[in-house]
């Protein structure tokens, strides 16, 4: 697996998710979907769709009214029939983690008040607009008491809460008592804690807004209800050193890893020969091309140095897999098959992976030879055992073997290796470094 990642890439994408932890970005955006199966056409149509209406931004249009006549993200026009409004394309606060790593990255990478070029995640094509950035906020770790009653019942209900707590009613105890939230009632309301751009955002405002720990909010309103906060405890950005080893875990578990394969892919297409036989891609317009006959897809379709790759094969690869068009699969089969060359021929252009190799199969070796030689004979060969029994029965607390045999059997195994060793000997010549072995003797007394 190390040689399949380009660690100088993994390393850099590790420092820039920490500074992206450290610092929060605040962006809006306009979003024009392509469909789950996109054609070339679709994604032209989409992509554009999107310049068009960059354009219109970079002409003077306000953002956030484009965003809500053009966007296909249902949350900047709002919900009419549940009266929640349109967000007008706002995301609030962010930083790593918390979007897809095309959005992030785009956010990151774009000024304070440009718009992003467009871009594309596996919703569609996007522009956004970045409006500030701040340093980070860290995490919170928080209680609360939800009423989900909306009316001026729940709001009565809520300041009573509040007058309770106010006069030194423990926050769990109403929590248990009051809250509509069954998840954490239980719990007196404790939430996991969370950072900025997870929770609604008076939520979020409400939490963050507390400064010291065993304080609590003023009833607020959010579309779930009415709330109480109660702050347990803050959590700053740890050090680089500290969060290094999860977020090293968190980029190559994300999707951003697959950049990191991807710089080695781009590596190997500048090393080896690759060439692709375009009259066989055309089984591509075949609108069944996962049931054309095998007889008919003999055809090489790829060739990587001297390996010729079959149009069958690409066949079988797209067999079961439904979520893309053939055109996108095939780019992911053919970077599939860069990486089968490479991992196949790894032994001959990597030399400290060949030595390690070699380290295992002389392992494996020395083990299937140990065990023919003396673990398997010890237990097997019954005369040799009861031979060297009669020889030794003075060593043992009985006559019977049968009673020692365990015992037996593992001094066996010792003669055994004892003489194979012996036996070894004998045909070679070993020279020691007295110096040297001095040199040991005298460095492990110490410890």
């Amino acid at each position: 697996m190390p040689y399949l990642q380009d660690s100088a890439y993994i390393n850099k994408l590790v420092k820039d998710a920490y500074f992206r932890i450290k610092n929060e970005v605040k962006a809006k955006h306009i979003l024009v979907r392509t469909p789950s199966v996109a054609t070339p056409k679709d994604t032209l149509e989409a992509f554009n769709k999107i310049k068009n209406i960059r354009e219109k931004i970079l002409k003077g249009e306000d953002f956030e009214k484009v965003a809500v006549e053009f966007s296909e993200d249902p949350s900047a026009k709002g919900d009419s029939i549940n009266g929640r409004p349109g967000n007008k394309g706002n995301l609030g606060y962010f930083s790593a983690f918390r979007m897809v790593f095309p959005f992030e990255d785009a956010a990151y990478k774009t000024k304070v008040g440009e718009v992003s070029t467009p871009f594309k995640t596996r919703f569609g094509y996007h522009i956004l607009q970045v409006d500030s950035i701040r340093k980070s906020k860290g995490e919170v770790e928080v209680a609360h008491i939800l009423i989900t009653d909306k009316t001026e019942k729940g709001e009565k209900l809520i300041n009573e809460v509040y007058d309770r707590l106010q006069k030194d009613e423990q926050f769990k105890t109403l929590a248990r008592e009051y809250s509509d939230d069954e998840g954490t009632k239980t719990k007196g309301g404790v939430l996991r804690k969370f950072g900025t751009g997870v929770m609604v955002k008076p939520f979020e405002d409400a939490a963050f807004g507390l400064e010291k720990e065993d304080t609590y909010s003023k009833p607020f309103k959010t579309q779930f209800g009415w709330h109480i906060v109660y702050l347990i405890k803050k959590h700053p950005v740890d050090s680089f050193e500290k969060l290094q080893p999860e977020l090293l875990q968190k980029v190559r578990s994300d999707e951003r890893a697959q950049l990191s394969q991807i710089a080695v892919i781009q590596k190997l297409r500048k090393k080896y020969s690759i060439t692709e036989n375009e009259s066989a891609k055309s089984i591509f317009d075949n609108k069944n091309i996962r049931n054309i006959s095998k007889d008919s897809l003999q055809s090489e379709i790829l060739k990587i140095n001297e390996q010729s790759i079959s149009q069958e094969k690409f066949v079988n690869y797209i067999k079961n897999k439904k979520g893309k068009a053939v055109f996108e699969l095939y780019e992911d089969f053919k970077n599939d098959e860069i990486l089968n060359y490479y991992k196949e021929n790894l032994e001959k252009s990597e030399p400290e992976f060949a030595a390690t190799l070699q380290e295992y199969k002389d392992g494996l070796l020395l083990f299937e030879l140990m065990q023919q030689t003396i673990w398997e004979k010890s237990t097997k060969d019954s005369l040799g055992l009861k031979t060297y029994f009669d020889k030794n029965i003075s060593k043992y607390s009985s006559n019977d073997l049968a009673k020692v045999k365990g015992e037996v059997m593992n001094d066996y195994q010792n003669f055994l290796e004892n003489n194979w060793i012996a036996e070894l000997r004998k045909n070679v010549i070993i020279a020691i470094d007295n110096k040297q072995l001095k040199n040991l003797i005298k460095f492990y007394n110490k410890k």
